[in-house]
């Protein structure tokens, strides 16, 4: 501290240059550190809210005709060359919604029970209203296809995508680290 400095905001405004532009990378880089560690937080639940989701596949198998190799596809999900081009999958998807009473009799998502599922997870408030958000928004760019398998595959296309271009999607070493130790 400066002498004859009592520590207030006055004292700020003696510091040299160099001790201001050093105080200011320190906040930068709080604040850098801060926003990533939510980033890896918004991750995380991400990962965990997709294999609480998944728990619904092998009872979805069977009733949405998904073949032993299709599910195995399944879990590749997040991998950046994952292909939608499998009716199955998108029925795969309805039915585990169905499990977890995301849908309405429409087979649009339920927003509250939605919302309510992903806060479930630890920390799932954290992202919960975003992945609504998200999930609407590819609703209701894919609102108009009649076929509800397509349409929710398609849906869950353009939710991927947008979890990649938001930041928020879980790495495929993520995923595969937590297959293991469970």
């Amino acid at each position: 501290m400066e002498a004859g400095c009592g520590g207030g905001y006055m004292c700020v405004a003696r510091r040299r240059p160099a001790q201001l532009s050093t105080m200011s990378a320190v906040l930068r880089a709080v604040v850098l550190l801060s926003a990533a560690g939510a980033l890896l937080a918004d991750v995380n639940v991400m990962k965990d809210v997709t294999l609480g989701f998944g728990q619904a596949l092998d009872k979805c198998r069977q009733e949405s005709q998904l073949s032993e190799e299709k599910m195995e596809e399944f879990f590749h999900f997040w991998r950046d060359d994952f292909k939608f081009e499998h009716r199955e999958l998108g029925c795969a998807i309805q039915c585990m919604s169905r499990h977890f009473n995301l849908l309405t009799d429409s087979s649009r998502m339920h927003h509250e029970n939605t919302e309510k599922f992903i806060q479930s997870f630890p920390n799932g408030q954290v992202i919960a209203r975003q992945m609504v958000e998200l999930i609407h928004g590819c609703e209701k760019q894919h609102d108009l296809k009649e076929d509800h398998c397509w349409r929710i595959l398609h849906v869950a296309e353009c939710f991927k995508q947008a979890c990649v271009d938001r930041g928020i999607a879980p790495t495929m070493e993520m995923m595969i680290t937590e297959f293991i130790m469970e």
